[in-house]
C-alpha cells in the first residue's frame, strides 16, 4: 500500500506546494513554471502506471533524484524570498530571491531533461517488450498445426 501511496502523496505535495507559491510569491514562481513541473510529475506517474500493467516497473533516475533535491531547494528558497531579499553573513552576501529563480530555471530544466529520460526508457522497455511478443508469438504458430 506503501508503494502506491507514497508516490501519489508526493506528487500532492509538489502540485500543492507550487500551486501555493505561484499566489503567494508570483514575482518569482510563474505559473507556466508550476504548469511545466506538475505536468511532468503526472506524465512520469502516467508512464510508471502504464508500465507496471505492462508487467515492469520504472525505477526512479538519478536525473530525477536530482530532480527532486532542486525542488527542495527550490521551494525554499521561493518561501524565503518572499520574506527576505538578502542573508548576509558577515562579509557573505546570499541573495535569497535569485537564489530561488536559479533554483527554479535549473528545476524546470532538470524536469525536463529526465521526463524525457524516462519516456526514453520507457520506450526502450516497450520495445523491447513488445519484440519478445513478437518473437514468441511467431514461433507459437510455427509450433502449432495449422487451422484451416
Amino acid at each position: 500500500m506503501g508503494m502506491l501511496l507514497d508516490p501519489i502523496a508526493d506528487k500532492v505535495m509538489v502540485t500543492a506546494a507550487l500551486i501555493a507559491l505561484v499566489a503567494y510569491n508570483p514575482q518569482v514562481v510563474k505559473v507556466w513554471i508550476a504548469v511545466v513541473i506538475i505536468a511532468r510529475e503526472f506524465l512520469v506517474s502516467g508512464l510508471r502506471s502504464i508500465a507496471s500493467s505492462e508487467g515492469f516497473t520504472i525505477e526512479a533516475s538519478d536525473l530525477g533524484k536530482l530532480k527532486t533535491v532542486l525542488q527542495i531547494v527550490f521551494v525554499v528558497s521561493a518561501i524565503l524570498a518572499h520574506r527576505w531579499y538578502q542573508w548576509e553573513f558577515g562579509v557573505i552576501v546570499i541573495p535569497v530571491k535569485w537564489t530561488a529563480i536559479t533554483a527554479i530555471y535549473f528545476t524546470v530544466g532538470v524536469s525536463v531533461i529526465s521526463a524525457v529520460d524516462y519516456f526514453v526508457g520507457f520506450w526502450k522497455k516497450i520495445d523491447h517488450a513488445s519484440k519478445d511478443r513478437r518473437k514468441s508469438f511467431i514461433l507459437s504458430r510455427r509450433k502449432s498445426p495449422s487451422t484451416p
